[in-house]
């Protein structure tokens, strides 16, 4: 009987061993949590929005145990360096600057730039100098109006529901962020009074995921999870939630 009871606690043992060997990895992912649509803090504490739920899908896809965080923007690279959380999922461009900091995932996104002023007024992109013009601050539409709106007035704001407010408010003549962050903030109360004003000034920004340097599995199993929900249509399913068209 003692023989037995040996065996049968032995059993366990390997099963508990084999059941931590197999369970999922555990994996926490910072985003901002201030810029719908694409992250947001709904009125129930919950964190929503297309970051999110592409990132949520892409755990599900790789069988990765995660959590979602929020973390403000501002000091979002150096809390994922600090270990707070293991991935960025934040509409994060790839910059080269941001490289020597961080590895980023393949793109799950592309992003334009583009202007949004009152409907009533003459703004032009051709015609900066003299302007009071808006941005968030670290981001590449705020560094895109550092370098080429020369000769006007820029804010730099922690976010961008802070600019929007400044814009309807009437203190900034336009403010320059990603088209669809614009395009959902038009559609909006608060921006139905606003247009986007000519063309995009950049058009090829990649959005992707931050991993620490060096965190080569977490990449790749994120890398690989990305192309099973575009495959499965997943990626398209959780796209047509918040836009009509494509942005992959």
């Amino acid at each position: 009987m003692r023989f037995k009871s040996l065996l049968i606690a032995a059993a366990f043992a390997t099963a508990g061993l084999c059941g931590q060997a197999f369970a999922a990895q555990k994996v926490r992912i910072g985003t901002e949590g201030a810029y719908p649509p694409f992250n947001q803090v709904d009125s129930k504490g919950n964190i929503t929005g297309f970051d999110v739920d592409i990132a949520k899908a892409l755990c599900a896809a790789a069988k990765l145990d995660c959590t979602i965080v929020t973390q403000d923007w501002d000091g979002i690279i150096p809390a994922l360096n600090a270990r707070k959380f293991d991935a960025i999922a934040a509409s994060m461009s790839i910059t080269e600057a941001r490289k020597k900091a961080v590895d980023f995932t393949d793109p799950y996104y592309t992003n334009k730039l583009q202007f949004v002023a009152p409907k009533t007024s003459t703004f032009s992109p051709d015609q900066l100098k003299g302007k009071v013009l808006g941005a968030q601050r670290a981001t590449i539409a705020g560094t895109w109006l550092e370098q080429h709106a020369k000769g006007a007035q820029i804010k730099l704001y922690d976010t961008q529901e802070n600019a929007y407010l400044d814009l309807a408010a009437g203190r900034l003549d336009a403010i320059l962020a990603d088209k669809f962050v614009n395009y959902a903030w038009l559609k909006s109360d608060a921006g139905k009074d606003f247009e986007f004003k000519g063309k995009p000034v950049f058009n090829n920004d990649k959005i992707a995921i931050a991993v620490r340097k060096g965190d080569t599995s977490l990449r790749e199993k994120l890398n690989a999870a990305l192309k099973v929900i575009l495959a499965d249509g997943t990626y398209k399913k959780i796209n047509e939630k918040y836009f009509p068209f494509s942005i992959y």
